[in-house]
């Protein structure tokens, strides 16, 4: 019987592990890309056109203009005929000298309007912030910027161009391009909102797998203080871990993550619960129904959480 249960195990425990790694092996360019996403904070109305300045001449699809007027990209040119910059303004662009070499990659947007500008598809990763008016002709720029985390935030506040803190840091305009003023770039990232969401996905976790302890018939005082204190240093170690692989790697790589630290923690739990449960209770059970337990109290947990992240994304 312990035999045949251990096969059980060992083919779920397979099934699981394949499953998590054929979404990464399908196709390497279907799951989601770094971001770099600029918030302006006090920006007029006026006419404005932004862009990031790339330390490479190529990132993804964007690249630099290859001096060919059929691959110039503005709404003059019949393959370009649905962007919103003028051939004018994309020129201004293309002629703009950065002081540390930096390129435009043709890739512009009209930040005036939406108070941001969003790269969401391979961004570069050392960058500067390019700011255009045409209407007065003024260029503003930022320091060297880097992509931080794989979805990168910065704050840029316009109200405070002459400010000496300056976070990221700044530069003064090319002489010949713009005035004296300054762009201050500032990392924006939601750190607030993680640790709430940490929090939340942990309590959430611990209360679901109690639950089913509840239901396995774990009653004893010492039993359930063992199965919070196991719950909680697992859960801890598992989000934390879930954050910092979300943090560098993204959506995809969490999801496989996700799998494969369930995976480990079952299996740890399983053993621990195995060891230490028959010696605290007065009836202890077989060593297979604590293994159950521990494959159940985590499908549970497993399976609420992805469904509560199609309900509540902003907390899983």
């Amino acid at each position: 019987m312990k035999r045949k249960f251990k096969k059980i195990i060992c083919i779920l425990v397979c099934i699981l592990s394949i499953s998590a790694l054929l979404p990464t092996v399908a196709s390497a360019d279907t799951g989601p890309k770094p971001s770099v996403r600029i918030t302006f904070k006090n920006m007029s109305d006026e006419l404005c056109f932004g862009t990031l300045l790339s330390k490479e001449k190529s990132t993804g699809p964007a690249s630099v203009w290859n001096g060919e007027e059929e691959y110039a990209q503005h709404n003059g040119n019949e393959r370009y005929s649905y962007l919103d910059i003028t051939e004018d303004i994309w020129r201004a662009f293309v002629e703009y000298e950065d002081s540390d070499g930096y390129y435009f990659l043709q890739e512009t947007w009209k930040v005036n309007e939406t108070k941001e500008l969003a790269w969401t598809y391979y961004p570069p990763k050392s960058f500067k912030i390019l700011l255009y008016y045409p209407e007065t002709d003024k260029f503003l720029v930022s320091d060297i910027c880097e992509r931080y985390a794989f979805d990168s935030y910065y704050t840029v506040d316009i109200a405070s161009l002459d400010a000496q803190d300056t976070g990221i840091g700044s530069v003064d305009y090319n002489e010949d391009l713009s005035n004296d003023d300054r762009l201050n770039a500032h990392r924006s990232y939601q750190w607030q909102q993680e640790v709430i969401s940490l929090a939340a996905r942990i309590l959430i976790t611990i209360a679901l797998e109690m639950g089913v302890a509840l239901l396995f018939g774990f009653r004893g005082k010492k039993a359930l203080l063992l199965l919070v204190s196991v719950n909680t240093v697992t859960q801890i170690i598992l989000n934390v871990l879930l954050n910092i692989i979300n943090f560098s790697a993204g959506q995809a790589a969490f999801v496989t993550g996700y799998v494969m630290l369930e995976l480990a923690v079952f299996a740890f739990e399983a053993v621990l619960y195995s060891v230490l449960m028959k010696k605290l209770g007065d009836k202890p059970k077989p060593t297979w129904f604590y293994v159950v337990y521990a494959l159940v109290a985590n499908a549970v947990s497993f399976g609420a959480g992805l469904v509560i992240a199609n309900i509540l994304p902003g907390i899983f």
